[in-house]
């Protein structure tokens, strides 16, 4: 036997940043059901995705959140791959860019570049944008901000490794001519010759040294391997790349890499830089890089702090699994951002889930028992009318149909070619009409054949779905006690002798939309309150200098069971440091006797953390626990400010006072 054809396929890895929304997760879900599909055509796939867990901003999180970098990449790697899971991707192999393997092999190619040429030391001065990891001079800058992402950009400057990507851009821009199909769709193609190759490519940073987590450059180690030099490679370390040339077995089978499916926003990375690393290390370039468009909510991107973050998990709670691969995949445009909101996602269950599929079967099974006792059989009569001959080809064209959608990428093309048939088999149910039909005895053939023909047609759909919506196909072979057919059966009408059909639930039951507000609003709410205990806050014990110039409005008289309900402790300050990203914040440890709390107070503008470590200070500490800047503050300190904004703590004036002393 030939050995089988292989395809490999891959996502951009997701950055370890925090909890991917819908629009991401969407990417796995396309990479799923392309590689199904694949595998279902007989090729030999290996479907890669991950987590890219380098870099800046991740160091800046970590150190907000008291972890370490490598402990809230664990955390969150987890969530990402969680996430894949419940929504069903296929993957082969899920690599993070923190395991062993890809830090040696990311170091080798690093030496290798600068040992051949490629690499050399020099000074970066110009514009940075944390969030994008990337540098950007004045004049690429939109308004001030960052041109990708549109944020705010601060002024970098320090030693840094570059490539240099004008050595090999003339080979690129040729390699991208002979072969069209490299880039897709052909209008990012343009934007990435017209907008960057043509006009020339600056020497690209690739190591940095105003930050510690990242690959360290083995022979330079003041500095760490700069993210894209380093996530890139994924895509042939997790194969099992070796670049002194001893490869992995499927490297040496899978690769180059069949498809590269990526969002449009990273597609400079992926498909300038990344060919570019490709011809410096000597190995093929992948045959394509899809850049897909955005899914926005409404009318723009989706936002934690508007409360419009729409999570993969909380649509499968109210919708299930394969109702959110069905929109993400069927509602986003082949070339044009996609839009998605609770009602657009409630009513296309509805009109199509509920309505033209699960209405189709359900009705197709009951009437199979009802009129048959749930057996129907293959006529063996020709049917000299051949009433049915348009319905027959329509169903088997299908096939063939979707083949061709899916050739081009045109995924949610292919799905309305298989919707297209579930409709006309809603047609042929009215065309034909078996409750009449179940009327005349003398109809029971005709009858029987009608309803082989549904159930042949929901078969041949459910097959050419299962790459899309496999829990849903599952249970339509399960109701039928058949297996799915192959992509050559599903071209050939009437193949089986009979069909058995066994009552089931409704696939999908419709939804009131108004009855899933009140869960929505909850989601919105928690997510409004996750914010908000994320931003820095200045305690009400020490107000803004501003504020105190203005006389400050009394507050309502309270009891002295009001105040009594307050816990007052004296805690000794055992060590102090700033909050990373905040000029007002520190956070300190507290001893109050034998037990040690972490407290933050907006305070830096008045001490600093060397002058904190020692104090016997008052501390309120039966609040309830809040979240600053990632950190959980478990109290608050006792301040005082005079009318010149001078801040004073309530220090302890006894220094035997033991601390967790009670006042009042």
């Amino acid at each position: 036997m030939a050995d089988k054809k292989t395809y490999y396929i891959t996502t951009a890895i997701a950055y370890t940043s925090g909890k991917p929304h819908i629009g991401n997760t969407y990417e796995a879900i396309l990479a799923d059901a392309i590689a199904r599909y694949k595998r279902k055509q007989g090729y030999d796939v290996f479907y890669m995705t991950g987590t890219d867990e380098h870099g800046q901003k991740i160091e800046e999180k970590a150190a907000a959140a008291g972890l370490t970098p490598q402990q809230f990449v664990d955390g969150v790697a987890g969530t990402i791959q969680g996430i894949w899971d419940l929504v069903g991707t296929s993957y082969d192999k899920f690599i993070r860019t923190t395991d062993p393997q890809h830090c040696e092999q990311v170091a080798k190619i690093f030496k290798k570049f600068y040992e051949q040429g490629d690499i050399y030391k020099g000074e970066y001065v110009g514009m940075y944008c944390t969030p994008c990891e990337s540098f950007w001079t004045e004049s690429q800058l939109i308004e001030g901000k960052c041109p990708d992402c549109g944020r705010e950009v601060k002024p970098a400057k320090e030693e840094a490794y570059f490539f240099k990507m004008g050595k090999y851009a003339d080979r690129l821009i040729e390699h991208i001519e002979k072969h069209p199909e490299f880039i897709q769709p052909v209008s990012r193609k343009n934007e990435m010759m017209n907008n960057f190759l043509k006009k020339g490519l600056q020497d690209l940073c690739v190591s940095r040294t105003s930050f510690k987590w990242g690959i360290p450059v083995d022979f330079d180690d003041r500095h760490v391997i700069y993210v894209w030099l380093d996530a890139l490679n994924n895509y042939i370390t997790g194969l099992g790349y070796d670049a002194d040339g001893n490869h992995g077995e499927n490297y040496k089978k899978y690769w180059p890499a069949d498809l590269h499916l990526i969002g449009k926003d990273i597609l400079r990375f992926h498909t300038i830089y990344w060919p570019i690393f490709l011809m410096a290390m000597g190995e093929p370039l992948p045959k394509q890089i899809f850049g897909h468009p955005w899914l926005l909510q409404g009318e723009g991107k989706m936002s934690k702090s508007k409360g419009n973050v729409i999570y993969a998990d909380d649509l499968a709670r109210l919708f299930g699994v394969d109702a959110v691969r069905y929109f993400v995949l069927h509602e986003m445009p082949f070339d044009n951002d996609g839009q998605i909101t609770w009602e657009l996602v409630c009513e296309r269950f509805n009109t199509e889930l509920a309505n033209v599929l699960g209405n189709l079967v359900s009705r197709t099974i009951a009437m199979i028992n009802k009129y048959f006792g749930g057996k129907v059989v293959k006529s063996v009569k020709a049917n000299e009318e051949n009433p049915d001959e348009e319905f027959k080809a329509t169903v088997s064209a299908t096939s063939k149909k979707v083949e061709e959608k899916m050739e081009g990428l045109r995924v949610a093309d292919a799905i309305s070619e298989i919707f297209n048939t579930l409709r006309r088999a809603n047609k042929y149910i009215d065309e034909t009409m078996p409750w009449a039909l179940a009327k005349d005895e003398s109809k029971a053939v005709r009858l029987n054949d009608v309803l082989y023909n549904l159930t042949d047609t929901i078969l041949t759909c459910a097959s050419l779905l299962e790459s899309f919506m496999p829990e849903t196909s599952a249970k339509i072979y399960a109701a039928f006690g058949v297996q799915a057919k192959s992509l050559e059966e599903c071209a050939t009408f009437g193949l089986a002798e009979e069909y058995t059909a066994n009552p089931v639930p409704a696939l999908f039951q419709r939804l009131d939309f108004k009855s899933l507000e009140p869960e929505i609003e909850k989601i919105a709410a928690a997510q409004m309150a996750s914010v908000k205990a994320a931003e820095p806050a200045t305690p009400a014990a020490a107000p803004a200098k501003e504020a105190a110039k203005e006389a400050a409005p009394k507050k309502a008289e309270i009891s002295f069971e009001d105040f009594d309900k307050i816990e007052l402790r004296v805690g000794e300050i055992i060590a102090c440091e700033a909050v990373p990203k905040s000029n007002k914040l520190l956070k300190e440890t507290v001893k109050f006797g034998d037990e040690v709390r972490t407290i933050v107070s907006g305070i830096a503008k008045h001490y600093k953390p060397e002058e904190m470590v020692g104090k016997k200070v008052v501390f309120v500490t039966n609040l309830a626990p809040r979240k600053i800047c990632g950190i959980t503050s478990e109290g608050m300190i006792l301040a005082a400010e005079d009318e010149n904004g001078t801040l004073s703590l309530c220090v302890s004036d006894k220094a035997e006072l033991l601390s967790g002393a009670n006042c009042g």
